[in-house]
C-alpha cells in the first residue's frame, strides 16, 4: 500500500508518518505545499524521509493560488458570517487537488491528512478529494479510534517520537496552533479556547505576525491608490502587479499600518462554536477597495442580488464545497457581475483603519450633474417624483384603507410656540 501524506513537518504530521507506515504496513510519500506561507520549507523533505517517507514533494502553488482561487473568490467579496476572510478555507482545495496530483504521479492507493477530527479542515480536504478522485481511499487518523487511544495528547505522542526515534523539536505545552498562508494567518486553540482571553495585551501581542498593534502603528497616515480592472486589483500605487505580489505588496503596507486583525468566534461547519483570530493585512484592503470602485460602476439592482449571494457563496468556500456544482454556477454570476468594475480607488491608512477618499473610473454611473443639488440641468426631473412616490405609496394607502389595522400612536409630547 501506498499513501501520500499531506506533511508540514511539525508534531502531528511526523509522528503520522511513522505511524501510518507501522499502522498500514505502507509506503509513505509526504507531500508540502507552498502557498506562500514564507515559512521554513528547506530541509523539509531530508527530514520526511528521516522520519521514515520514502519520498517527499514540495510544490510552489502561491502563483496559482493567488490567480485562481483568492481573486477569484475576493470577486464574489466573500467574507464568512460578516467577519473572516476565509484564508485557510480557501487554501485547503488546492492543497488537496495538488496532493491527487502527488498520487497520482506516484501510483498511490490513498491520501491521508492530519486535521483534527473536531474540525473543518477534514471536511475540504475530504470534499475535494471526492469531488476529484473519488476512487483514492482517505485516512483520517484522528477519526480512528486506534489513533485516538495512542495519542490522547501532546506529550504522548513526544514520548513516541522519543521511542521510535523520529526526529521532532516540540514540547508539552503549546500556547495555541497557527496556519499561514499568502492571505493571512489564523490562531486558534490553546489559551486562545477561552473567548475572554485578550490576546493583545503587551505580554500576549507577541502572538502576531503580520501586524503591528494599531495604537504602535506610525502617527502619520499612509496613502495608497490600487487599480482595478474586471474586478481584480492590477496596480498598487501605479505599479503594475500580479495576484500574488499584490498581496504581498499590501500585507507589507497593511501590516505596518495595523490593517487586518480580526477575533471572532465563528460557527464551524461540524456544528460547535470556536474562538479565531486572524490577521488579512492584504485582502482586507483589496476587498475594501473594491467595494469602492463598485460604488460607482455597478448598477444598483445588480449589486443587490450580488450582495444578497455573498453569504451563500462565503458559506460554500467555509464548507469545503470549492468544487461543488453551485459554487462554480455562483462562481460565474459573480465573475460576470465584475465586468464593469474597473476604476481606481484612493485609500487612507491610518491606525488599524482603511478611509476611502476618493474613487475615479472611466465606467462610473457616477453622475454629477443629476446628484447635485444646485439645480443643475439633467435627465432627472425632480417633477416625476411626484408620480413615482404616489404609486410607491398605493399599497401602502390601500391597506389603511380597506384592512382593519390599530391605529398608529401619535401620542407625544407637543409644544406650540
Amino acid at each position: 500500500m501506498k499513501i501520500v501524506l499531506a506533511y508540514s513537518g511539525g508534531l502531528d504530521t511526523s509522528v503520522l508518518v511513522n505511524w501510518l507506515k507501522n499502522h498500514f504496513d505502507a509506503e509513505i510519500i509526504t507531500f508540502a505545499a507552498d502557498i506562500g506561507q514564507e515559512e521554513e520549507l528547506d530541509g523539509l523533505a531530508d527530514k520526511a524521509k528521516k522520519t521514515g517517507a520514502s519520498a517527499h514533494y514540495t510544490v510552489d502553488l502561491t502563483d496559482e493560488f493567488a490567480a485562481d482561487f483568492l481573486y477569484p473568490m475576493m470577486r464574489a467579496n466573500a467574507v464568512y458570517e460578516g467577519q473572516y476572510y476565509l484564508g485557510t478555507s480557501i487554501a485547503r482545495p488546492l492543497i488537496a487537488k495538488a496532493q491527487i496530483a502527488v498520487a497520482r504521479a506516484e501510483g498511490a492507493d490513498a491520501v491521508a491528512h492530519g486535521a483534527t477530527g473536531k474540525g473543518n479542515d477534514q471536511v475540504r480536504f475530504e470534499l475535494t478529494y471526492a469531488a476529484i478522485a473519488p476512487d483514492l481511499k482517505v485516512i483520517s487518523p484522528w477519526r480512528m479510534e486506534v489513533f485516538r487511544k495512542a495519542f490522547p495528547g501532546r506529550s504522548e505522542m513526544i514520548e513516541y517520537c522519543r521511542r521510535e526515534g523520529v526526529p521532532v523539536e516540540a514540547s508539552a505545552k503549546k500556547p495555541y496552533s497557527m496556519d499561514r498562508n499568502l492571505l493571512h494567518i489564523s490562531y486558534e486553540a490553546g489559551i486562545l479556547e477561552d473567548p475572554w482571553f485578550d490576546p493583545t495585551t503587551p505580554e500576549n501581542r507577541g502572538m502576531f505576525k503580520l501586524t503591528v498593534d494599531p495604537s504602535d502603528a506610525p502617527d502619520d497616515a499612509e496613502y495608497v491608490e490600487l487599480e482595478f480592472e474586471r474586478g481584480d486589483c492590477t496596480a498598487v500605487n501605479g505599479k503594475r502587479v500580479d495576484p500574488a505580489e499584490s498581496l504581498r505588496v499590501l500585507n507589507r503596507l497593511a501590516g505596518k499600518h495595523g490593517i487586518g486583525r480580526v477575533d471572532l468566534v465563528e460557527n464551524r461547519f461540524v456544528g460547535m462554536k470556536s474562538r479565531g483570530v486572524y490577521e488579512t493585512p492584504g485582502g482586507t484592503i483589496l476587498v475594501h477597495g473594491r467595494k469602492q470602485v463598485e460604488s460607482i460602476t455597478l448598477d444598483r439592482d445588480l449589486e443587490h442580488l450580488r450582495d444578497g449571494l455573498i453569504p451563500k457563496y462565503a458559506e460554500l468556500v467555509y464548507n469545503g464545497f470549492w468544487y461543488a456544482p453551485e459554487r462554480e454556477a455562483l462562481q460565474a454570476f459573480f465573475d460576470k457581475s465584475q465586468e464593469s468594475v474597473t476604476g481606481t480607488v484612493r485609500l487612507k491608512l491610518y491606525k488599524g483603519n482603511v478611509i476611502t477618499v476618493g474613487r475615479k473610473s472611466p465606467l462610473s454611473l457616477y453622475d454629477e450633474n443629476i446628484a447635485s443639488m444646485e439645480g443643475v440641468a439633467s435627465d432627472y426631473n425632480p417633477d416625476d417624483a411626484t408620480g413615482f412616490i404616489r404609486l410607491q405609496g398605493l399599497r401602502l394607502r390601500a391597506r389603511r384603507h380597506h384592512q382593519d389595522l390599530p391605529a398608529v400612536d401619535l401620542e407625544t409630547k407637543l409644544t406650540r410656540e
